[in-house]
């Protein structure tokens, strides 16, 4: 890691084309760094949060826009964001985009060297999970920048990524482009790629990134974040009565003492000085904030994630430890808190309010829409955004304690405005927005299913 970003911006005037932009969690960052954005989003439920925040939005598919509507855009936009959806390259998936990094790179290599968007597009057909390929649109809408009319042909200043680490190995290979063959024009990046942890950057929570920051070559050459708490390393847990259970099947009911084993404790004394303690799910949740009550503590977290075919053998945390990576399943986190010493009950599981805070989004965001753990999920944590953004445009670290405050929601005059702009109608969507149907993710066939199994084997 680098030294300390200075104070003044690289850009005079910085503005913030978030692409895949989700519920708003660069956004979020960008808005606390008095930056603006605008987002592209596809999915409905995400727009409805988005207008209900305040933030300037398009409902629309990121390649239908790149493809048709890119000279609508505001030129002034210098800076280029998104973190393209995962699910083909998180473990969590089938992984169609693991098993086609070397072609992915192959398509990297192409679009650089100034290949035609027909004959890409083309070939891209033949992937067998089409979701594997935006993770290209960044560097197509670098590309398209280039040779947009209503921008003057002219470059974006600063293009800022992030990924689950599985990603990483692409971001390096944009790396090895971007600052080698350049875009078609000629155009060449600085570039820094890592991954990071986001409870160094003070997010209440486990959750590992893979992240891409770029300046163009007449700039100063970029460099990561740098840490402001302590990193985190997750204690086993105990799996008492381990034989019983994988006998009996019963789960294991946790005890107050499970994931605050002395060395946790510890490690918030340890390590560099010079850096905070890692921030913890009591840190954020155990005060009243806006319309949160707050949380008594002491509590546990159990996890959804089993292992080995045992439902119990979970992992379980403390209110004194980070939270588990959120995901879309974070309302399925079973939470337990304690009668007296000895005996613990199941409380109330974390609210989209809760859980929106341990990705460090403000208290009272408007989560609207159906589906709104997986939008949780899927944010980027808007402290880690700022992080980002900051050190990608020379900026001051943000003050966590900025997005404490319980976050003020648009307008029903304003969200009909934004709606207006972003969907076509001030309540409703229209012909310029995706379809439902083209929302829902294509069935993969990167694994077969349960009664695929059960066919083989008798056939064979």
């Amino acid at each position: 890691m680098t030294s300390a970003a200075p104070h003044q911006s690289i850009l005079d005037k910085p503005f913030v084309l978030d692409l895949f932009a989700g519920p708003g969690g660069l956004d979020v960052a960008g808005h606390a760094l008095d930056i603006p954005s605008l987002g592209i989003e596809w999915d409905k439920s995400a727009c409805l949060t988005r207008y209900a925040a305040g933030l300037d939005t398009l409902h629309a598919d990121v390649s239908a826009v790149r493809r048709s509507a890119f000279e609508s855009l505001p030129p002034e936009i210098n800076v280029l964001a998104g973190g393209p959806p995962c699910q083909t390259y998180s473990v969590a998936g089938h992984g169609a985009g693991r098993k086609n990094l070397n072609k992915v790179k192959e398509y990297i290599e192409r679009l650089t060297a100034g290949e035609s968007d027909e004959a890409i597009d083309e070939d891209l057909k033949t992937l067998s999970d089409p979701r594997t390929a935006l993770v290209l649109e960044p560097l197509r809408y670098a590309i398209q920048a280039t040779r947009s009319p209503n921008r003057e042909k002219r470059p974006y200043d600063v293009i800022v990524l992030e990924q689950v680490p599985a990603v990483e190995e692409l971001w390096h290979h944009y790396a090895k482009v971007l600052q080698g063959t350049g875009l078609p024009d000629g155009t060449k990046y600085k570039v820094v790629v890592g991954l990071l942890d986001t409870e160094t950057y003070g997010v209440p929570q486990k959750r590992s990134r893979a992240v891409l920051i770029a300046r163009r070559e007449e700039l100063d050459a970029p460099s990561l974040p740098v840490p402001t708490h302590r990193s985190y390393g997750a204690k086993e847990w105990n799996r008492r009565n381990e034989d019983d259970q994988a006998a009996t099947g019963q789960a294991h009911q946790p005890t107050l003492d499970e994931g605050t084993a002395p060395e946790t404790e510890e490690r918030r004394e340890t390590g560099d000085k010079d850096l905070q303690p890692w921030r913890s799910m009591g840190d954020v949740l155990a005060d009243p904030v806006g319309t949160h009550p707050g949380r008594a503590t002491p509590f546990l977290v159990r996890s959804n994630y089993g292992s080995s075919g045992i439902p119990g053998r979970r992992g379980v945390r403390s209110d004194r430890q980070p939270a588990f990576t959120v995901t879309g399943r974070i309302s399925r986190f079973v939470v337990f808190q304690h009668l007296d010493a000895n005996i613990v009950y199941e409380g109330a599981r974390f609210s989209m309010n809760e859980a929106g805070m341990l990705q460090s989004f403000p208290p009272d965001y408007p989560w609207s829409g159906k589906a709104q753990s997986q939008q949780v999920g899927n944010a980027v944590p808007p402290l880690f955004g700022a992080h980002l953004l900051s050190a990608a445009l020379g900026l001051p670290q943000l003050d966590p304690d900025a997005l404490r405050e319980p976050w003020q929601p648009a307008t029903e005059e304003q969200r009909a405005k934004l709606r207006s702009q972003g969907c076509g109608a001030a309540d409703a969507c229209t012909d310029m927005c995706p379809r439902p149907e083209d929302q829902a993710p294509p069935r993969s066939t990167a694994r077969p299913r349960k009664s695929d199994k059960n066919n083989s084997k008798t056939s064979e």
